[in-house]
């Protein structure tokens, strides 16, 4: 699995450096969480971080002239960026990546606690809980990032947005928890290493948890 992986971040990067360091950071964020907050089981903790490395890998397929706009997108390109979740599950599957905790965090990030998410529209613990968990560090780090067309927030003020959408667009047990990482964690994660995590446990090897399809 760990080549599949890899062979996806590198298409990611070489479509769009923005989106890969992107999701660096998240999967960086992702790694913080779960050295604070423990997860039930090791092999979770590790598909969270490498769920939240590949959570865009969707937005290969989106067109450039639309993922790489300097502007904000209109209502039609929005719909067509909003197809990305979809995107990014069926190209973990053509790549062989059958784990459904990672599927679910790729194709359910962008689902709300008040079902007014995309793609699927689910609600609160409908969601799976590590796509209600990736969710919040994607809107963390969208929020702070600079974009061409927006000022990013400082972490502060993004801390305040996520409280603010708590029980919401979010979770409130796990904006809680996130809110609560120390914030030199939240200013300085330490990069994700891929061949690290296939070294700590079994994901990478052992392809339980498969989704039919």
């Amino acid at each position: 699995m760990l080549n599949a992986i890899n062979r996806l971040l590198i298409r990611l990067s070489d479509k769009d450096r923005e989106t890969f360091g992107h999701v660096q950071r998240v999967g960086a964020l992702a790694q913080c969480w779960t050295s604070h907050y423990e997860l039930p089981a090791q092999e979770d903790r590790q598909a969270f971080i490498v769920g939240c490395c590949v959570h865009d890998v969707g937005k290969i397929k989106i067109d450039d002239a639309i993922l790489l706009k300097t502007s904000k997108l209109d209502p039609s390109e929005w719909d067509l960026m909003k197809t990305h979740p979809e995107c990014g599950e069926k190209l973990m599957l053509e790549e062989g990546v059958a784990d459904e905790r990672l599927l679910d965090i790729v194709k359910f990030h962008h689902e709300r606690w008040d079902g007014k998410g995309y793609p699927t529209g689910l609600r609160g613990e409908d969601i799976p809980p590590l796509a209600r968990m990736c969710s919040i560090i994607d809107a963390f780090d969208a929020m702070i990032s600079e974009r061409p067309y927006k000022k990013g927030m400082t972490v502060e003020q993004a801390k305040e947005e996520l409280a603010v959408q708590s029980g919401i667009q979010f979770d409130e047990s796990y904006v809680r928890q996130f809110l609560s990482l120390p914030d030199s964690m939240l200013h300085n994660p330490t990069p994700v290493r891929l061949e690290k995590l296939a070294a700590d446990g079994t994901l990478f090897y052992v392809q339980s948890f498969r989704r039919g399809k």
